[in-house]
């Protein structure tokens, strides 16, 4: 039985917060035992911020052995850089002239992101270009948080109005969230998603951070006015969000951990979060240390060579379809 695709991609803009990594990234791991899976980075997202060039390219680079080390395997995935396959951005034009100014006003993200790093054309239509990575592949389904959803909505109808134009050329790729660690919170406003660009360091904490930083930023994680280690997201959101990271980094049950820390004292339990923290993210430390620089760029070329390859067979049927064949 032929294997269904998967898609998704991760923007090199820094180092990858544990957010990332529990809501995303290890199911990524996860879904390469049963997907076909193409993974990138998506670094022409990346670029509708300004930014550094030099510190930049460091960014990608980075990105690409992070992910190796939490266990994207280059062997098992197609995995490259985005604007190394241009059919990325071709797919996008062709998108975009059958995408409505309303829909992109709609998208939430871009209102978000445009009041901080003020807007430009490709931060407003960046959608058009996820909608395009999605479906350059025929991706069957694509892992994604809360707060993408939108976005994948958006792809569906794109996918959609272009097979009702064109002729049936697209799937209709399913959301694939998990259960728990879709939405990490911020450790300092644990209503708000746990994000990069908080200007706040100790809102997160870094899958490189060493274990004196974890230990600091978790010891100073917003809780509340009360002693009592209890699941309850209305009441208590800092002290659910710090259960949850641990929950997850542990395998134990959200209940056994409200057991064992329940009347301890938030100090005790925050300790225990800690220890949890540095133990799950020492290995993927520890792969990233010992990863070559030219060898992971060697995989990346070799990756990007083999996407451009399959990008183009489906393109070219994408280009029958409107007329731009021969």
């Amino acid at each position: 039985m032929e294997r269904k695709t998967v898609f998704s991609g991760l923007q090199p803009t820094g180092n990858i917060h544990i957010g990332n990594y529990l809501g995303a990234l290890r199911n990524w791991v996860k879904l390469q035992d049963e997907y076909d899976c193409i993974y990138c980075v998506v670094d022409l997202h990346a670029i509708t911020v300004p930014l550094d060039p030099t510190q930049f390219n460091r960014d990608r680079l980075d990105a690409a052995k992070a992910l190796i080390a939490a266990g994207v395997d280059p062997e098992r995935s197609l995995f490259y850089y985005q604007s190394q396959v241009p059919q990325h951005t071709e797919l996008a034009w062709i998108l975009g002239t059958i995408t409505g100014t309303g829909q992109l006003n709609r998208m939430t993200q871009f209102k978000d992101k445009s009041d901080r790093a003020g807007s430009n054309l490709g931060l407003y239509s960046y959608p058009v270009l996820m909608a395009a990575d999605i479906l350059l592949y025929r991706a069957d389904a694509v892992p994604v948080g809360e707060d993408q959803k939108q976005h994948l909505e958006l792809t569906r109808d794109l996918a959609e109005r272009f097979n009702h134009r064109f002729g049936d050329e697209f799937p209709m790729p399913e959301p694939i969230i998990p259960e728990k660690g879709a939405r990490v919170m911020s450790l300092q406003d644990p209503t708000a998603k746990m994000s990069k660009s908080d200007p706040d360091e100790n809102s997160r904490i870094l899958i490189l951070d060493d274990p004196d930083t974890i230990r600091k930023r978790l010891k100073r994680a917003v809780t509340d006015s009360e002693t009592e280690v209890r699941y309850d997201w209305a009441a208590k959101p800092g002290v659910t969000n710090l259960i949850e990271i641990m929950s997850l980094l542990t395998g134990e049950s959200v209940q056994s951990i409200e057991t064992e820390y329940g009347t301890g004292g938030y100090g005790t339990f925050k300790d225990a979060v800690a220890d949890a923290v540095v133990a799950g993210l020492a290995p993927i430390r520890s792969a990233f240390r010992e990863m070559d620089d030219a060898e992971v760029a060697r995989l990346m070329q070799r990756g990007a060579l083999d996407a451009r390859t399959r990008a183009e067979g489906f393109q070219q049927a994408v280009r029958k379809r409107v007329g731009l064949a021969g």
